[in-house]
């Protein structure tokens, strides 16, 4: 069974080339905005989250604020994609509860290690 992914980027080029990228090994679904993502979570527990920082609607700050205070997607990976890299974006969203942080544009063999730490944490440790 694939695990599932929500990639959440207000840009339909990036969720088209995340989903893209990464359909071949994990289940894809795609929103828009967080608002749509909690929706989208209420009937829905995703393994893994990608979400955007900069959307219109409700930006990857207030979203991850949000996942962590409902108790079913509490624990749940999320990595943050950012058109601005900058030491203080990524402290708060480590403070926020992101597991990870990926500047765009990215190199998409570095999400996929992201990935691949965030969904099997013991498996990929052990090959070190």
């Amino acid at each position: 069974m694939k695990h599932k992914i929500l990639i959440i980027d207000d840009e339909p080029s990036i969720c088209m080339l995340l989903e893209n990228f990464l359909s071949k090994k994990y289940e894809i679904s795609c929103q828009y905005d967080g608002s749509e993502a909690l929706i989208w979570l209420e009937g829905n527990l995703p393994d893994l989250i990608i979400c955007d920082i900069q959307m219109p609607k409700m930006d990857g700050y207030v979203f991850l604020e949000k996942l962590r205070q409902r108790g079913y997607t509490k624990h749940t990976p999320v990595i943050m994609l950012s058109g601005v890299e900058s030491s203080k974006e990524r402290i708060r969203c480590y403070r926020l509860g992101a597991q990870d942080f990926l500047a765009k544009p990215f190199n998409p063999e570095e999400l996929e290690e992201l990935i691949n730490k965030n969904l099997f944490p013991i498996h990929f440790a052990g090959k070190w």
